[in-house]
């Protein structure tokens, strides 16, 4: 699993027009799934991310996790993360999982990360055109591939 981890001011997810969820301050976070993604790799990511000390403590050092800040989660399914460009100009999306794979895992991500954070998350919606719009607080933006753990 490749996740892109946003510090947000606030982030949303539009779609057909339609505002789908929104958060205040927290993390948005694109997540894009390959076929040897399991159980493991959520586990993994999940602790990693509700654990990782982005968030400015009393003395503006990044210090704190998102439990400790109180923060909220959006989530929003992105295949292009796992997009290679490596021949031609037109990015090749193979090592993205096909939806009967991805769609299950994306969704047992999602819930695991509301148990971890211990409150429910906000999502997009699995393959649907969506607008992302985000306040990017720092910048800060973190990359994570579970396959890279090491």
């Amino acid at each position: 699993m490749r996740v892109v981890i946003q510090r947000a001011g606030h982030a949303s997810v539009t779609i057909n027009g339609v505002c789908k969820s929104s958060i205040g301050k927290g993390m948005m976070i694109l997540v894009g799934i390959e076929d040897s993604d399991g159980q493991e790799d959520i586990d993994w990511l999940c602790k990693k991310i509700v654990n990782l000390r982005i968030f400015d403590d009393e003395n503006g050092v990044m210090n704190r996790s998102i439990l400790e800040d109180g923060g909220d989660i959006l989530v929003i399914s992105q295949f292009t993360l796992h997009a290679s460009t490596k021949k031609g100009n037109r990015p090749s999306y193979i090592r993205a999982a096909k939806p009967e794979i991805s769609v299950p895992l994306y969704e047992r991500f999602c819930h695991d990360l509301s148990q971890a954070l211990g409150k429910p998350i906000s999502t997009g919606e699995f393959g649907a055109d969506m607008k992302v719009e985000l306040m990017n607080d720092g910048p800060v933006t973190i990359c994570i591939d579970t396959k890279n753990k090491e």
